[in-house]
């Protein structure tokens, strides 16, 4: 029973919001739109691949979501970032919650780290997460609602051998959070970092490193503990969750 009642107020504190997940394509954003369309959330996608975004709104279809828009988007082009939100607010008329969930990492010593590698680094986790943060927080200062959810993973606060240009990206989503997070709490708008341990997803595909994806979390894991932060009532802030593989414990 009281597993129920918590299922129900997830249920009831999700439907008809307007939440925008940016690289919903990928392992964590996929499943979390899975999990967000049963409660009955209306989901903006965005990804950089349309073909993908595509196929993925067709399977939300199938699975009964109702009210999917797709915007194909680069969020390293701060104009994108805010053509998307305009879209958002267009389509559903508000903006309630923003999820980051979008990122890439390349992992090598630092000094086998090229300029372009960094700048790969800081466009994408960085910028991208900004610009998709500052867009979004300006809707929702207008109306004094809404809630930005940002993953920083365990290297935005830990440090980690072949980490160099990944760790300064994410530390720096961290930095620019809890700022931003000071400047809008009149405004009602609600921050969450997110601190996963090692995730399970095609982000590890590219990374080139080599690791055991059998020990990591898995990307339900990671959605759970999303939809359970954005599913809060308005006065309760979850502002900081930290989960972890028991393999490699962080505090």
């Amino acid at each position: 029973m009281q597993t129920e009642t918590i299922r129900d107020n997830i249920r009831d504190n999700v439907q008809d919001k307007v939440v925008v997940v940016v690289g919903a394509t990928g392992g964590i954003g996929t499943a979390l739109c899975q999990q967000l369309a049963p409660l009955g959330a209306k989901l903006v996608l965005a990804a950089r691949n349309g073909d993908r975004l595509s196929a993925l709104t067709q399977q939300l279809a199938t699975a009964g979501a109702a009210d999917v828009l797709t915007v194909p988007t680069d969020i390293t082009d701060a104009a994108q970032a805010n053509a998307l939100m305009e879209k958002a607010t267009a389509q559903f008329g508000k903006l309630d919650v923003l999820i980051n969930t979008a990122g890439a990492g390349i992992l090598k010593q630092y000094n086998k780290l090229s300029a372009a590698d960094l700048d790969a680094m800081l466009d994408l986790n960085l910028k991208g997460s900004f610009y998709t943060s500052q867009a979004a927080a300006n809707v929702m200062r207008e109306q004094h609602s809404g809630h930005i959810c940002n993953l920083a993973g365990i290297l935005g606060k830990h440090s980690m051998v072949m980490g160099t240009a990944y760790c300064a990206s994410k530390f720096g989503v961290v930095g620019f959070t809890k700022c931003m997070a000071e400047e809008l709490k009149r405004f009602g708008i609600k921050f969450t970092l997110f601190y996963f341990g090692g995730v399970d997803s095609p982000f590890w595909d590219a990374a080139g490193l080599k690791v055991d994806r059998s020990k990591m979390l898995r990307p339900t894991t990671a959605a759970n503990a999303i939809v359970f932060a954005m599913s809060q009532e308005p006065a309760a802030i979850p502002m900081e969750v930290n989960i972890q593989p028991e393999s490699h414990l962080f505090f």
